[in-house]
């Protein structure tokens, strides 16, 4: 009989196996489960040199998967000016004092600002800024991700003038006067993105192991880790080696790589079970729109509350098939942003077309990220083709009071329908989008299961019709999770041979009162067979 390492006893243990079976311990070795059954059954694993855990009757979890977020942006924001949810007068006083700060030719950087949530709810302008730090470039991406704020210095870094076009895919908020305003979207937003000057790569592990810290404090043990709007390049890849090589980093991580960078992940070739099973790159990240709140999100009929606008497309169809054809060429699985319902479409039919060419290896989890307004006779087209709807569940709670103005009523059967995606048997893995949400996994499981925000409204929940089961909310951020990146076979359940990776949360997620699965917190985290966060 092979000893382990260490068992936990006397909790209770949900798999998240093909039959959800509950369990009381786990016994690990050599960081892979060697048991998972009854107390009487672990203990005779017992012996010298055994770690004995006592559960004390807590909940067990596997590792929770996040099957949607941007890692860096995350630990960027722990070390640069926040404004999540925070009113404009207070995001204006932390500039003025960052300003204060300053060294020369430094800017400003900061993210998650929302008009909507601000006593007048109208987007800002470069005057803002530039009345309390003049002379200082400041770039502020919006929650969302799609829109920037920025200062008139910043306009000046990148060249933006009055005779500056709309790039393709994003546009130049410009006033009565042609002057650009402060506000730009999508590839807009990148004329003076681009211009911020990288983190150091002092600055850059310490964003990482910032972020690294707060996954594990929610017990999250893997993330997808989506290429943002500027991306995911092949440096960052082997950056990301080197933090592994070294210890430093210990989540588990799907890489999903800049579209831009595709060549040097052709020339590599996919990457599976790196550092124990740590790091894996195999997927390409292509965009074809932008955000609901930014007004981005093309759609196939215009914006209820803006006539004569659909958001911004980013490619043609056939330049969106020569990508996702050259991906699955490669042997690389295409992830590609479509927030909008012409944007889902436009996904649809190019994956259609090249399923229809190149159909081997069946197995192909092909996935759309977000697919949040979709044209009723298009939901359908996700089952018959198996595309893995990877869907927010917060960003319906955080959007419903806006989607109706957006898209009006007679599309609002096509918003967030994970019912219908469920009920013809797809998966959806879940996951927060983070830094455009908060990253707590336990508010997305609520979300999924009662389609309300974290204030609990509204109280029957938003389009209640909708909503997922606990059972399905959980395999949502574990086993669909694990499936949506092809490691099913290594994480997302608590079945022998796998990776030790488990979380202990303070109450019974399957039968606390329904407001309660928000408030979850997680005692220990087990990465590995290494508690990484808390203790027991």
């Amino acid at each position: 009989m092979r000893r382990p390492d260490s068992i936990y006893l006397g909790g209770r243990v949900y798999t998240v196996d093909p039959k959800f079976s509950v369990c009381e311990a786990i016994a690990v070795k050599d960081g892979r489960l060697l048991w998972v059954g009854s107390d009487e059954q672990v203990k005779k694993y017992a012996g010298p040199g055994v770690d004995v855990f006592d559960l004390k009757g807590n909940t067990v979890l596997p590792g929770l998967v996040e099957s949607h977020l941007h890692f860096m942006p995350v630990g960027e924001n722990l070390i640069r000016i926040d404004c999540f949810q925070k009113k404009k007068e207070e995001i204006l006083a932390e500039i003025k004092s960052a300003g204060a700060l300053l060294k020369s030719g430094e800017w400003i950087v900061g993210r998650g600002w929302n008009e909507l949530c601000w006593d007048e709810p109208n987007l800002p302008t470069k005057l803002d800024l530039d009345r309390i730090v003049p002379g200082v470039p400041v770039c502020l991406i919006r929650a969302c991700g799609h829109t920037s704020w920025v200062s008139g210095t910043a306009l000046d870094a990148a060249g933006v003038t009055k005779d500056t076009p709309d790039p393709i895919g994003g546009e130049i908020f410009k006033g009565p006067d042609g002057e650009p305003t402060g506000i730009l979207t999508d590839t807009a937003a990148h004329l003076v993105r681009s211009k911020v000057p990288p983190l150091s790569e002092g600055r850059k592990k310490e964003a990482y192991l910032a972020a690294q810290r707060q996954f594990f404090s929610y017990g999250i043990t893997f993330v997808h880790d989506m290429a943002a709007n500027i991306g995911y390049d092949y440096g960052t890849i082997e950056f990301l080696k080197e933090m592994y090589g070294n210890g430093g980093m210990k989540i588990g991580i799907a890489a999903y790589v800049s579209a831009h960078s595709a060549g040097d992940a052709y020339r590599v070739g996919p990457e599976s079970g790196l550092f124990g099973d740590l790091f894996t790159v195999r997927g390409i990240k292509f965009f074809t729109d932008g955000s609901l709140g930014a007004r981005s999100a093309w759609m196939l009929d215009d914006y209820s509350d803006r006539p004569g606008h659909r958001g911004n497309a980013r490619f043609s169809d056939d330049e969106l098939y020569e990508l996702v054809k050259e991906a699955r060429l490669n042997g690389f699985q295409p992830a590609t942003h479509a927030i909008g319902d012409a944007a889902n479409r436009q996904a649809l039919n190019v994956y259609e077309r090249v399923l229809r060419e190149i159909p081997e290896p069946k197995d192909h989890r092909f996935r759309i990220e977000h697919a949040q307004i979709l044209h009723r006779e298009d939901i359908a087209r996700f089952g018959e083709m198996g595309i893995i709807p990877s869907m927010q569940f917060v960003h319906c709670t955080s959007d419903k009071n806006m989607t109706e103005d957006r898209i009006g009523a007679e599309r609002l059967p096509g918003a967030f329908a994970w019912r219908r995606m469920l009920d013809m048997g797809l998966m959806i893995p879940g996951g927060s989008d983070a830094p455009v949400e908060l990253v707590n996994p336990y508010h997305g499981i609520y979300a999924g299961v009662t389609r309300k925000d974290r204030d609990g409204t509204p109280g029957e929940g938003w389009r209640a019709d909708q909503r997922t089961t606990r059972e399905e909310a959980l395999r949502a951020f574990t086993i669909w999770g694990a499936y949506a990146a092809f490691q099913e076979h290594v994480r997302g359940s608590l079945e022998a041979g796998k990776r030790a990776d488990f979380v202990v949360i303070d109450r019974d997620i399957m039968t606390c009162e329904e407001d309660g699965i928000k408030d979850v917190t997680a005692l220990a985290s087990i990465q590995g067979g290494e508690i990484v966060h808390g203790g027991l």
